[in-house]
Parts: structure tokens; sequence; C-alpha cells
């Protein structure tokens, strides 16, 4: 029996477990999550969650994953583009392996840092995925490369690519590539979100996000409210909802595209998952169809929704089950 450590990091909230693996099967027994700006630093955070679990950590963990939203670096260290503090392992784990009076808690070749979209991507090949909506049935192909996309506080990517027998997670950071807009309205609304965000350019992430919904919203009602808020009023504005719909299943075809992913797409993060209705619009679809020369593809594509908040951290715990028994082979 195997215990694995894991951390969902998020702008909005951050989701911490810990999983028994034995024969190859992954059991949550602890879980705790933390709204992500109480915190003035990962540091904090970290030990916060260290001491919530002390009774059930173990002297010393088998593999830990922490899944993050930015770019990784040096395999330790991040810069989230969307929190204010930063992350680097070799100094925050020191502290929250003290605070659990116990410094061998987490070691160092036993820990591992992904990006959070990584950690999505693996969750397909979990229970989550067995629990996911249909958006389009599509073909499934077997031993093809899988795309993985979600809006949340951020839009996050990864594709999954068939290696030898094994799927390779390729992280990100396409969200923060511009987001290709069309016709005259849509310029009037990519001139006013430039306007407002104070930026030469609308990226992707700027449209298909949690933000990027208030902002349609805004242009098209004068209403300026939170996301939360537009959310809870969008049976009441379906202007709202098909044009969020139509950005996203842009988003989705350009990402499909780009990385050819015939094997198939699930939609990941918190916009969708809290509001369905989002990417079940037929105008989600509508758009990801609509593609002169690849339109027949992207037809067989299956589409599907990951649903539940916890997929993250089954994708990481997953990720970690890999890496331990790599370890455990010799070959890492």
């Amino acid at each position: 029996m195997s215990e694995i450590f894991v951390a969902d990091i998020g702008g909005t909230n951050s989701r911490f477990a810990l999983f028994h693996s034995g024969s190859g099967r992954l059991e949550m027994r602890e879980r705790l999550e933390f709204p992500t700006g109480e915190s003035d630093s990962f540091q904090e955070l970290l030990e916060r969650c260290v001491r919530s679990l002390l009774p059930a950590l173990p002297k010393r963990l088998d593999m830990s994953v922490f899944a993050v939203p930015g770019a990784v670096v040096d395999a330790c260290r991040c810069e989230p583009p969307n929190i204010d503090w930063d992350i680097d392992l070799r100094r925050d784990l020191a502290s929250a392996a003290e605070a659990a009076g116990g410094l061998g808690l987490f070691p160092e070749s036993r820990v591992r840092m992904v990006n959070d979209f990584v950690a999505q991507a693996f969750s397909t090949r979990t229970r989550c995925a067995d629990a996911a909506e249909t958006v389009q049935a599509g073909v499934p192909r077997p031993g093809r490369t899988v795309a993985v996309l979600g809006a949340g506080t951020g839009l996050g990517h990864c594709a999954l690519v068939p290696d030898n027998g094994v799927l390779v997670a390729v992280a990100s950071e396409a969200g923060h590539a511009a987001f290709p807009f069309s016709g005259p309205e849509e310029r009037e609304f990519e001139a006013f979100a430039r306007k407002r965000l104070g930026v030469g350019y609308c990226c992707q992430e700027h449209v298909v996000s949690g933000s990027g919904l208030a902002l349609v919203h805004e242009f098209l009602s004068l209403e300026r409210l939170a996301p939360v808020e537009v959310a809870a009023r969008l049976d009441e504005h379906p202007r709202t909802v098909r044009w969020f719909a139509r950005f996203y299943g842009r988003a989705a075809r350009q990402y499909v595209l780009t990385v050819m992913a015939a094997g198939g797409l699930w939609l990941s993060g918190g916009v969708a998952v809290k509001n369905p209705h989002l990417v079940l619009a037929p105008s989600f679809l509508e758009e990801f169809l609509d593609c002169p020369g690849f339109g027949a593809l992207l037809g067989e594509v299956p589409v599907r929704l990951l649903v539940g908040e916890d997929n993250g951290l089954f994708g990481a715990a997953y990720y970690g089950l890999q890496e331990l028994n790599r370890l455990e082979r010799g070959t890492g």
C-alpha cells in the first residue's frame, strides 16, 4: 500500500488529498479545500494543509504531486499568472515538513510538480471519466492524441500523446495566445475588452474564462457583475450564453486542430462544470464544427465534459502512481 499526497492549486480554490494505492487502484481517504486568496504565500497555504492533515499523515510519503496553474520551471518552481505569490518547492516543502514535525515527509526524489492541466488530462484515465457528460458522441479512436481544455480562472490546455504504448502529457500555455475574433460585432467586443483590461491584445483566457464570461455579459447587457453573479443569471440572458458558448467552441476547435486530437476532446474547468449549458448550448458545437477543411474530422471527435471538482486530484494521483511505478521498476 502506497501513500500519495496531491495538491491541485487553482486561482480561486486549492485542493489537497491523500490517496492510498493498492493493486494499482487509487482510493482517496482525506480531502481538504481552501480559498487560494486567503493565504499570503504558498508556504502558508501548504503549512495550513499539513497541520490539518497531521493525524492522517505518514512519517514519509511515497509520492507527492503538485499540480500548479502555470509554467513549471526546473521541475520545482512556478509563478502562477492569476495568483499573487510564487511557488518554490525546495523552499516551501522544507517549511511544511518542519510544521509537520517530520523532515523526511517529502523525499526530494519522490516529489513532482506538473501543470494543473497535466493533472486534468490524466484524470480522464481515472474513474472521473465514468461520470463525464457527452457533448458530441463522435467516433472513439484509441491510440490517437487526446486534447483536454478547460475554462476556470484561466484557460488550461494539455494533450495526451501516445508513445510506445504509454501516454505522454504535453503541457501548454495556449491560454495566453491571442484569441481569434471574427466579424464586426466581435471586433466591437474586442475593442471593449482591450479597453476594460488595459491590454494590447486579448489572449484566449481573457475571453474563455470566468472573467471572460463577465466581460461578455457586460458588453451585451451593460451590467458589470462578478462571474459568479453572471453565472447565477444565465437563464435570463440567452445571448450571453450563445456568445460565450461560441467563443468556447472556437477555442476548442483551435486546440483540437493544433494537436490533431482525433482521439477526443475532454472539457474541464469550473466554468463548464458549474454551468454545463455553456458547452451544451447549440452554438458551442456549431462553432466547433465550423471549419471548411476539417469539418468532417471535427464531427468525428468525441467531446465529453468532465464533471465534479476533484478531477485534478485524481489526475495528479494517477500521475503520481505512474511515477512511483517507474521508480520501483528502476526506470526513473
